[in-house]
């Protein structure tokens, strides 16, 4: 068992893999909270190590499922490009407090480049996919729905390698999309997503938004829950949910997106 480590955990996982050894790795806040609940405070790398050996045993975990290279190198991409998405952000936020017109021609012309790179890493994203039949086939698949499109679906097939392999409500929870109760007595808090991986939950979140209003089943799911006085954002994390649950039977069946909701 590893934790993730912000990606260098990466050349592990793959060294191990290729020497027919199966490993999992963790949320470290998951780890964190384990060994504190069995009276670890304190922390080292021996102790990690025998927290994460325990915490294997005792949670029965599955070891993961290897990535291929093509699949490694589209979920780098993906992250790359977030992160050029992010800094394009930025920028454009810097523009609208600057009054410097020199510094201001200079955040432009970054924000240009930064574009041109953003195009270009698009770009590759699909070359990767079109380059292998299996991911290819994968896409088509997902780009059935409005909403799905290119960076979506590259997203999903990059980041999301278990969509088709777990049942709904695991899926769910992996993606963070899955409510969690807060409840305590005769208290009723509300139920709340939290969890799970950020960058999927997001990209599912602003697929959900376009299917909201272009797809007519699930624009007709958005206008129920309205119309039974449900908050518009709590909608469209539903209506997310539910994108997500199609996209898992689909890739679970084989099947197309009318014959996974017919």
């Amino acid at each position: 068992m590893l934790e993730a480590s912000g990606g260098y955990e990466r050349p592990v996982m793959s060294a191990l893999s290729e020497a027919g050894r199966q490993a999992t790795c963790v949320n470290p806040r998951q780890a964190r909270e384990f060994a504190r609940a069995t009276g670890r405070l304190a922390k080292s790398d021996r102790v990690d190590a025998r927290v994460l050996a325990e915490m294997g045993r005792a949670l029965q975990l599955v070891p993961g499922r290897p990535r291929s290279a093509e699949r490694q190198r589209l979920a780098d991409l993906t992250a790359h490009r977030t992160d050029i998405s992010a800094m394009i952000v930025a920028e454009k936020n810097r523009l609208r407090t600057t009054q410097d017109q020199w510094i201001r021609r200079s955040i432009s012309q970054h924000i240009k480049t930064l574009q041109a790179s953003l195009a270009k890493v698009e770009a590759e994203m699909e070359a990767v996919i079109q380059e292998q039949a299996d991911l290819r086939d994968q896409a088509v698949r997902l780009r059935q729905i409005k909403g799905i499109g290119p960076v979506v679906s590259a997203t999903l097939i990059a980041q999301l390698p278990e969509l088709g392999d777990l049942d709904r409500r695991r899926i769910a929870a992996l993606a963070g999309l899955a409510p969690h109760a807060n409840d305590s007595g005769h208290r009723r808090g509300k139920r709340r997503i939290w969890g799970g991986r950020g960058t999927i939950r997001r990209t599912l979140y602003l697929a959900a938004l376009t299917a909201s209003r272009f797809d007519p089943r699930f624009r007709a799911f958005k206008e129920h829950l309205l119309a039974a006085g449900k908050a518009k954002k709590l909608v469209i994390v539903a209506c997310a949910r539910k994108l997500l649950t199609v996209l898992n039977a689909m890739m679970r069946t084989g099947t197309t997106y009318q014959g996974a909701i017919s």
